[in-house]
């Protein structure tokens, strides 16, 4: 009986694919971070509905089991990936772009209009994630007087989760596998403070900077085009 049951449990580890590498990521996030007084955690994994969510879209774009190249954001809003879970994936995005049906709210978020024009032009979905997994540098978000705040955006704040962006930038590469490289979306603070971070851990061999989606919507949208093939370029170099 014990020998069936190790071998059973070799099979089951065998089988893993990166969707439940990723759900189980996700479902481990503590929710008690202490944080300055005046911040609140944005965390969405424990709602039914958007677990739901998380569920399908990872189980639909990564049940396999192929290494993967993080491009790391900054934190989750509260109207997209504080919604669905889903980075860089309003509701109406989810629904008329992954057609995965959800309850909330069918609003657009700026920089989920831009991820998935380039992810079209990359070559699709499929295609896309298949070859990424987008997260953030700090994969829960913030709240400070009722609006979002990134975790660069004050120094208690930074210091306050710093050590869960170690331990989970860790768990990040146990899920994708590649560590060549990490795109950052974003150029500035969230560049320079994931540079620093990888000069002083190592975890990655290189660190590619990325113009941020909502950047690119609100002050360059008539270069778009030109940008998200450019960052294609990029992408493509891995």
């Amino acid at each position: 009986m014990k020998s069936y049951i190790a071998v059973r449990n070799v099979e089951e580890i065998k089988n893993v694919t990166t969707a439940d590498k990723i759900l189980q990521f996700y479902k481990s996030l503590p929710s008690d971070w202490v944080l300055p007084p005046d911040i609140e955690l944005l965390y969405p994994f424990d709602q039914p509905d958007t677990w739901d969510c998380v569920t399908q879209f990872y189980r639909k774009y990564f049940n396999d089991d192929q290494p993967r190249t993080l491009i790391l954001g900054i934190n989750p809003g509260r109207f997209g990936a504080g919604v669905t879970g889903i980075p860089f994936t309003d509701p109406k995005t989810l629904l008329e772009e992954c057609n995965i049906d959800n309850p909330f709210p069918k609003k657009y978020e700026l920089s989920a209009i831009f991820i998935y024009e380039m992810i079209k032009a990359y070559g699709g979905k499929e295609k896309f994630y298949n070859d990424f997994f987008i997260s953030s540098v700090c994969p829960l978000g913030f709240i400070k007087n009722g609006i979002n705040i990134n975790y660069y955006d004050e120094k208690p704040l930074t210091q306050a989760v710093k050590p869960h962006i170690v331990e989970l930038m860790h768990r990040h590469i146990e899920v994708a596998v590649n560590t060549q490289r990490v795109y950052s979306l974003g150029k500035g603070l969230n560049y320079k403070f994931l540079k620093k971070l990888n000069d002083e851990y190592a975890f990655f061999d290189e660190v590619i900077p990325l113009p941020h989606p909502r950047w690119v919507m609100q002050y360059r949208r008539k270069s778009k085009d030109t940008i998200r093939d450019e960052i294609i370029d990029l992408l493509n170099e891995r």
